[in-house]
């Protein structure tokens, strides 16, 4: 039998594991802020109030969460774990890595065990240089997703087709252009065309 403490518990871990508060996973998932705030969480006179089954749904949608996943966190085994590639920026601009559409090929990489996202596709980029100051840095590890959708304000990595490999926030995206804006200010925002792009990949969680 599920409790209301497990599946709001659940919630919690969700967004913990992704790096996110409860409010921050409610905007990610297209919710109001403050959907998940512990003030929802029980009615004025003490009755329990449970999140709605769309709510739940959005956010396992908007984190590319399987419902196996989000069951692991309800029933208090914690968090699924797998391994997951870890390929560094200089072998992720160069060849062989990679398939048309982003997804890691090839076997021949370092492995890091992290919570299951998910999607079976997803890596972890180790960052180099400082182009990504002040919110990556040298020897930080992001965890990135092919799967996930991507939307205005996501942090994402993209590979063009001469092999750079750049980690930024998606300013706008169109039928012909993606701008992208610089993380560090010291470097400039980027106006690709879509022809462009190999790929583009949201960033799920950093180490830091």
């Amino acid at each position: 039998m599920l409790t209301h403490a497990q599946i709001w518990r659940a919630v919690d871990r969700l967004a913990e594991q992704h790096g996110l508060s409860v409010s921050a996973l409610a905007k990610r998932a297209g919710l109001d802020a403050t959907t998940f705030n512990r003030s929802k969480r029980e009615a004025p006179d003490g009755r329990a109030r449970w999140p709605s089954t769309e709510s739940i749904a959005k956010i396992l949608a908007a984190t590319g969460t399987g419902l196996d996943d989000f069951m692991a966190l309800i029933d208090g085994t914690g968090t699924a774990r797998r391994s997951i590639p870890l390929i560094g920026f200089a072998q992720a601009g160069g060849g062989g890595y990679f398939d048309d559409a982003g997804f890691p090929v090839g076997g021949s990489w370092d492995e890091i065990v992290f919570p299951n996202v998910g999607d079976e596709h997803a890596y972890a980029l180790e960052i180099a240089g400082d182009s990504m100051l002040p919110l990556y840095r040298d020897g930080d590890v992001v965890v990135v997703s092919p799967a996930a959708p991507v939307r205005r304000g996501d942090r994402v990595v993209v590979k063009t087709r001469e092999g750079e490999v750049l980690a930024k926030e998606l300013k706008r995206r169109t039928a012909r252009t993606v701008e992208l804006r610089s993380l560090n200010p010291e470097h400039p925002d980027r106006l690709l065309q879509e022809g462009e792009i190999a790929w583009i990949a949201r960033v799920l969680w950093a180490s830091q």
